[in-house]
């Protein structure tokens, strides 16, 4: 079950996907869990008809898993981590306008509205007033559809992973003799994953299947070129995975400038885009690296296939001059050696101690470029921490959370005295730090009885559930942001203007709106745009703490 503030937020998001009948459905699953539909009907007091329509809905919208369990039979789920992604959907948009086009753009927000379609059934939509455009379509949707942005749904994507999760994992413990060790534990739980992520690729094989023969050119050609086009028997859903790629790399990009300059962030972009094709999923540790899940071996095996300068040097625009951003002795440097310098900046070439590896983007050596997704994954999460320790704390707090993050675990006098800081003053703010998780206290007793004035105190900062508290503190400011955008446009003379404005007459001259309604329809638009920018921002920052490297935080 999802905690107080994710229940909200994505019963926020269904009523206003989908509405309240499916609204009371969802919010059911979510506070209790995993129900039957006997239970269903009882917790949500919908007739039967009226919650198997809801089900249908959100199954058709991937927001819910099918389980069999021995003890309830079938049962439902909900897919907590789907519907928070809904509130990208217009980032997804963009995002495939900017790179693939306006066509592409129609196709994938169809697909979203839709939940899942076919490929005829998206051709016919979208060509039905013109049916010349049926075979721009038909390209775009077979771009979207071999670059991975539209994904096939198949019957695993609809069963909840953690099942199989459980089922291999104890498959694989079962085969360990005697009392198996930590590691052995941690290769069972990789095998168990490793086995379900094939089971995942090799049911998402299908989309594009070989042109039919009396379609292909018969002229003889030395070389034999199987072409293939989508398969019109496959129902096409979104792969948010390949667009949050493009999201995490944004984000890198962004810090890469913020961090050195433009022309920095320009040849990290150039990198990102040598590699983008191979970035496949937001958990891999670094970027060009493949896992092997077909190798009869415990672990998953990692295969190297780097980025090299001159495929990066490709990729930097020719109007760019990158030695503006270099104080360089020479007259004219050559593209690549800039390129080359710029990637030794970004790698901290110059500081080969362990501080300067956790402060680099990448590594660089011979020819061979890797950008390291997970250090930079753990240094922005920890930029996330301090700056909401300095906004609700000051900079004493943020002082303190680096030092105990370099240190580890201290006593209240030992942090007084390192950080420089009275004992007056530590005390309340340790209390203070310690009531919002952004540190945690371990006991250790002195002896048995555990008595308070024989036990030291111990602070540190606990990563697990400093994180999840400012995940769960940002789910409920995107909730606020989202009820604030709506009980604005729901008062009374907004309202009245915004129904005037969905007038055709006015759509065409708005000189007939009265000066009172365009200059309320123009402060509208401004709180609107600023409760836009606040929300991204606030997503930005879920993106990182949740997304940006899944199943990484327990790492650091």
């Amino acid at each position: 079950m999802a905690d107080a503030e994710t229940v909200r937020l994505c019963t926020q998001v269904v009523h206003s996907h989908f509405g309240p009948l499916t609204t009371n459905v969802a919010t059911a699953l979510l506070r209790r869990g995993r129900l039957s539909f006997p239970q269903l009907l009882r917790y949500t007091r919908l007739k039967p008809r009226t919650v198997r329509a809801t089900i249908l809905v959100l199954v058709q919208h991937n927001l819910l898993w099918h389980a069999q369990t021995d003890e309830d039979g079938e049962a439902l789920e909900f897919n907590t981590a789907e519907c928070l992604k809904r509130l990208r959907f217009g980032r997804y948009v963009w995002l495939v306008e900017n790179m693939l086009g306006n066509a592409a753009a129609e196709i994938v927000q169809l697909v979203l509205d839709h939940g899942k379609l076919r490929a005829p059934d998206i051709i016919s939509r979208l060509s039905i007033y013109d049916l010349k455009n049926t075979s721009m379509y038909s390209q775009a949707l077979y771009k979207l559809v071999s670059e991975s942005y539209l994904k096939p749904s198949t019957l695993l994507s609809h069963q909840s992973p953690r099942d199989k999760r459980i089922k291999y994992e104890a498959e694989e413990k079962s085969k360990l003799a005697g009392f198996p060790t930590a590691r052995e534990l941690r290769e069972a739980k990789a095998v168990a994953e490793a086995r379900l992520k094939r089971e995942e690729e090799e049911a998402e094989r299908v989309g594009l299947k070989p042109k039919p023969k009396d379609q292909l050119n018969h002229r003889p050609s030395k070389k034999k070129v199987v072409e293939e086009v989508v398969d019109d028997d496959v129902y096409f859903r979104i792969n948010s995975d390949k667009f949050d790629v493009h999201i995490r790399n944004k984000l890198i990009e962004t810090a890469v400038e913020e961090r050195f300059n433009r022309y920095a962030a320009l040849v990290m972009r150039a990198t990102l885009m040598a590699t983008e094709s191979r970035q496949k999923s937001l958990s891999d540790a670094r970027s060009g690296i493949t896992f092997s899940l077909f190798e009869p071996v415990y672990y998953l095996t990692r295969r190297t296939d780097p980025c090299s300068t001159n495929a990066i040097a490709m990729h930097i625009p020719d109007d760019e001059d990158l030695s503006a951003g270099l104080a360089s002795n020479s007259k004219r440097p050559s593209n690549t050696s800039l390129v080359k310098e710029y990637l030794g900046l970004m790698a901290n070439a110059d500081n080969p101690t362990h501080a300067g590896r956790a402060a680099s983007f990448l590594s660089h050596s011979d020819n061979k470029v890797y950008v390291e997704f997970d250090i930079i994954g753990r240094r922005l999460r920890r930029r996330v921490l301090e700056s909401v320790a300095r906004e609700r704390h000051g900079e004493d707090a943020v002082r303190i959370v680096r030092l105990l993050l370099d240190i580890g675990k201290m006593d209240e006098k030992q942090i007084a005295k390192v950080a420089m800081m009275a004992n007056k003053d530590v005390r309340p703010l340790l209390s203070a730090m310690s009531s919002d998780c952004l540190i945690s206290t371990q006991e250790i007793a002195k002896s048995t009885d555990h008595n308070p004035t024989r036990t030291f105190y111990l602070w540190h900062v606990d990563l697990d559930r400093a994180y999840s508290t400012l995940l769960s503190s940002l789910y409920k400011t995107l909730f606020n942001i989202i009820t604030r955008r709506q009980a604005e446009q729901e008062e009374p003379e907004i309202k009245a203007v915004l129904a005037k404005c969905e007038r055709t007459d006015v759509a065409q001259d708005e000189s007939l709106l009265t000066r009172r309604e365009r200059e309320l329809l123009s402060e509208w638009k401004r709180r609107r745009e600023k409760l836009s920018v606040l929300e991204m921002r606030v997503e930005d920052a879920v993106f990182i703490l949740r997304d940006f490297a899944p199943g990484r935080n327990s790492d650091e």
